[in-house]
């Protein structure tokens, strides 16, 4: 697939010089690494001679810094997890009303700009980064960033909203229950014969984390409380579901220029092998790379394809996302599509599901990273 030239490109940036493009990785969550590994894909595809590249890192206590472009130091090559470590000098976004720049700040030294800043590409999974938050700082600082905005990326974050925002469009969501921090603190027991009442097996979930960061299968009630807690220290909210017997089919969704409707991808398959994984779990997402078969375009009938890429698509104007997102679906053996989550900022490896989800549909990496690069330039900050 090939798209038509992008209109106006020349005005992003005074003096028609490259687009300079901010991307932002790391971050204060747990799945710190996990952007990281991210960021790697996207440095080592995006096209430097089309786009002026700076990479900021964000370490662990919240701190911005300039960090090495080299992908190779953000990938899982070295056998161990990447991490941005606090620097000497930060970084901060400063709008003056004429645009945003970056400034940087050494010690008692004054700040020196790095100049204007076009776009924010921000890499940043889990809460403090895909969750609203960052999204709210960049619409403070007036700078396009691809993917959604703030309500998007704070409902597509939370597993609890995310499930009353597609029941309230139609969408069918699985049984579950939630735990909030009040109500586990004052009857603990009340929560578990509630979450007890769903069967077994289920599965207990931190309500605002990804990666499978904090998840547990659970197969019978004295489980219960060592995943609940386990799950409670990622986030004091905690979402319990009904385990659901079916095949995980997943659907990478673009944003559609302009007042066009969204774009859906081929949908693709997740089937977990035989061995040390219940479940799509963080090691086999991406430590084990033979804990499961990726597939695309899925094996499904061509009427449950039309159909899970239309729920995908509904999916993501349900929470109002832009730019991109990923939709993962349960297909029962008695035909249901069952929604599972809206994921408004996926692993965005060579790798990763939805790369090479539309990669089948006819889009490469490199030109994925161009075409929300654009869509970011094309739409105004604020409201809209």
């Amino acid at each position: 697939m090939t798209f038509p030239p992008s209109p106006g490109q020349q005005s992003w940036n005074p003096g028609n010089s490259r687009p300079r493009v901010v991307v932002l990785f790391g971050g204060r969550s747990s799945e710190h690494s996990v952007s990281c590994v991210t960021a790697a894909g996207v440095l080592g595809a995006i096209d430097k001679g089309k786009y002026d590249v700076v990479p900021v890192g964000i370490a662990r206590d919240g701190s911005w810094t300039l960090v090495d472009e080299d992908p190779a130091q953000w990938s899982l090559a070295s056998g161990s997890l990447p991490e941005v470590a606090a620097g000497t000098e930060q970084v901060m976004l400063a709008n003056h009303g004429r645009g945003t720049e970056l400034l940087v700040t050494s010690g008692g030294q004054a700040p020196r700009s790095l100049g204007r800043i076009d776009v924010v590409l921000p890499l940043l999974h889990g809460p403090f980064g895909e969750d609203g938050t960052l999204q709210g700082l960049l619409e403070l600082a007036d700078v396009p960033y691809v993917g959604p905005g703030v309500l998007a990326s704070a409902v597509g974050m939370d597993k609890h909203y995310m499930k009353v925002v597609f029941e309230s469009v139609g969408l069918k969501v699985g049984p579950y229950q939630v735990i909030t921090d009040r109500q586990w603190q004052q009857d603990a027991g009340a929560a578990l014969d509630r979450v007890a009442s769903l069967g077994f097996p289920v599965f207990i979930k931190p309500a605002r984390a990804g990666s499978s960061m904090g998840i547990t299968k659970v197969t019978d009630r004295s489980g219960l409380r060592a995943a609940i807690e386990a799950a409670r220290e990622h986030d004091p909210k905690v979402v319990a579901e009904a385990g659901i017997a079916g095949r995980e089919i997943e659907v990478a969704v673009l944003q559609g220029r302009g007042i066009e409707e969204p774009r859906t991808s081929l949908p693709g398959e997740i089937a977990v092998q035989p061995g040390d994984h219940d479940f799509y779990d963080f090691e086999a997402k991406y430590v084990d790379g033979a804990a499961a078969a990726l597939s695309c375009p899925a094996d499904l009938p061509a009427e449950v394809t039309e159909r899970v890429r239309a729920l995908a698509a509904a999916a993501f104007d349900a929470v109002g996302a832009e730019g991109l997102s990923r939709v993962d679906f349960f297909y029962t053996p008695d035909g249901e599509l069952v929604i599972n989550e809206i994921n408004t900022m996926p692993g965005f490896t060579p790798i990763s599901m939805y790369p090479q989800m539309w990669a089948k549909s006819g889009i490469p990496y490199t030109e994925l990273i161009d075409e929300l690069i654009y869509l970011a330039l094309s739409r105004r900050t604020g409201l809209r």
